[in-house]
């Protein structure tokens, strides 16, 4: 083992995490701690670790952004016909992992996954930048290409093709919803012994649970 990488460590002193004084639901909990990091994180505070299980029982994991969420679930984006669109597909669950490192906080989830509304997918693509929803239509996502001379010709063809016209929104691409039964919240806390929280769901329209666990 690299030395240098295995010392190094970091003290954390981060705010208290009560379980008193925290919500019957991990909603609220969730928006007020996104919002901080919305404050502090920059352009990152939505980036989340999306984990998905292929047909052989194999895991991957990847980043992807939170372009959304409710008491329904954490919504994001992406081409349906990907390897995590595939995987989800064959497994329609799914754990995604926020890291805060300014606040010293972490949110687990973990839950079934289904596709959004076609009428959400088209709302929001019709919100993306121009160049943004013609990348949807460039890119066959996770396919082997011959090189980045590839992307450029599909990227003028599309370019030509949706030439003074709206670009509409393919029927590959679109928003999946993770509908959680569990969410954790962590926050760091001096000599290791960190605060964290687990809310789980006694069924898809009961209450949740709250319980504290051991660091």
């Amino acid at each position: 083992m690299n030395q240098d990488i295995a010392q190094l460590r970091r003290d954390y002193a981060g705010a208290s995490l009560a379980f008193d004084s925290t919500p019957a639901s991990p909603f609220p909990l969730f928006s007020e701690w996104l919002s901080a990091a919305v404050d502090t994180e920059k352009d990152d505070a939505n980036a989340m670790t999306l984990a998905t299980v292929d047909n052989n029982q194999m895991p991957h994991a990847r980043i992807v952004l939170l372009k959304g969420f409710d008491e329904q679930g954490f919504v994001f984006y992406t081409n349906y016909q990907s390897h995590k669109g595939s995987e989800l597909a064959g497994n329609p669950v799914a754990a995604i992992v926020f890291w805060w490192p300014t606040l010293q906080r972490q949110v687990r989830v973990e839950g079934h996954v289904e596709q959004v509304e076609k009428a959400l997918s088209d709302r929001y693509f019709e919100s993306r930048p121009r160049d943004s929803q013609l990348g949807a239509w460039v890119s066959q996502q996770s396919v082997e290409i011959p090189g980045r001379r590839w992307l450029e010709e599909r990227q003028a063809r599309f370019e030509s093709a949706f030439d003074n016209v709206p670009v509409e929104r393919p029927a590959h691409w679109g928003g999946y919803r993770i509908k959680p039964h569990m969410i954790e919240f962590w926050q760091g806390q001096p000599n290791r012994l960190h605060d964290r929280l687990r809310f789980r769901r006694r069924s898809e329209t009961a209450q949740w649970d709250k319980t504290h666990l051991a660091p």
